[in-house]
């Protein structure tokens, strides 16, 4: 895939210093017109040692110093998710605009709060939900309206981590938006949202931790149309990754991992089998920038492709969930 240029430089800070950020930083490398041109932290020697290893020219000790920044056009906010609402409107507030890693928030309530805040101020706000800027998802998500393989009747998607985790990871503290459920769940759920809407019934199940968070999470999705969608998540054994679109007059087969797919795989009614590829360049991380770049140059304030609208939609089937599985991050 080619990326088209957007008038002069956009210039990037990075709120966070982890796993996801330094691959968002290498990522970026690979986008027209994007500087990387500072990284905020918590810790001073974080953000340096961040800043060295990227070749960030600026390193600020605390997120507010990072947001005042007025030579930023834009912070890509890489927290872990119990941060993500407070590290948002310190960048909002500062009249950033804001790309925010998956899930948005911990709840309904304080996404809600965030786009609110965004839309009042005029400023850009987007969920990094990767998987609907990946050139191939888009491509297929084309295929499937212009009826390559009829009405969708089906969507089946799974994402399992084998683990195990300590008793002091993240992904087992309550009051940090531990489990399975919105860390890796909020996957298939995008898939089936893009794929299908707004659910009419929601079904699920899960086993809870000894903290209260899930570790194992079966959902069905139904539609009044007569859709389903199957979906499951976990951290206690590593799942295929797959995901499988049946519609009434094929199916399309999407390989691990389904939510960054390089390939995949149609089937017509009478016809063989036919491979769809997308060179997958880069991490993944890459496209989602481009969209930001994209929207900023046009004056907009939120992705057509991970409209505020599709956020809050799956924060709210995320919070129903919850409710059903009796995970209280409260």
């Amino acid at each position: 895939m080619t990326f088209a240029n957007v008038a002069g430089m956009t210039r990037w800070g990075i709120l966070a210093t982890g796993h996801i950020a330094a691959r968002f930083a290498e990522d970026l490398r690979l986008v027209p017109g994007a500087e990387l041109a500072a990284v905020g932290s918590r810790s001073a020697e974080s953000a340096q040692r961040f800043a060295a290893r990227h070749g960030v020219p600026r390193a600020y000790a605390s997120w507010a110093e990072l947001a005042a920044d007025d030579e930023l056009d834009v912070v890509y906010v890489a927290t872990p998710h119990a941060a993500h609402h407070e590290a948002a409107m310190t960048c909002l507030a500062a009249g950033r605009a804001v790309l925010l890693e998956k899930p948005f928030t911990l709840d309904l309530a304080t996404s809600v709060e965030l786009v609110d805040t965004a839309r009042a101020a005029g400023v850009f706000l987007m969920e990094a939900m990767w998987m609907r800027t990946n050139p191939l998802v888009r491509r297929l998500c084309e295929l499937i309206a212009d009826g390559a393989i009829g009405t969708v009747t089906g969507v089946r998607a799974d994402f399992g981590v084998a683990g195990p985790f300590p008793p002091e990871h993240r992904m087992r503290a309550r009051t940090l938006g531990g489990g399975a459920l919105l860390d890796l769940g909020v996957y298939p759920i995008s898939l089936a949202h893009l794929l299908l809407g707004v659910p009419d019934q929601v079904r699920s199940w899960a086993r809870l931790s000894p903290e209260g968070v899930d570790e194992n999470t079966g959902i069905i999705l139904g539609y009044d149309s007569g859709a389903v969608a199957t979906l499951s998540c976990g951290m206690v054994g590593a799942t295929a990754l797959v995901a499988s679109i049946t519609g009434t007059t094929g199916r399309i087969d999407l390989p691990e991992p389904f939510f960054r797919p390089g390939s995949a795989t149609l089937h017509r009614a009478d016809a063989e089998p036919e491979t769809i590829t997308d060179e997958l360049v880069g991490g993944g991380y890459q496209y989602e920038a481009v969209e930001v770049q994209r929207c900023l140059a046009e004056g907009l304030r939120e992705s057509p492709l991970v409209p505020h609208a599709a956020t809050l939609e799956v924060m709210a089937l995320l919070d129903g969930i919850r409710a059903q599985i009796g995970v209280d991050y409260s």
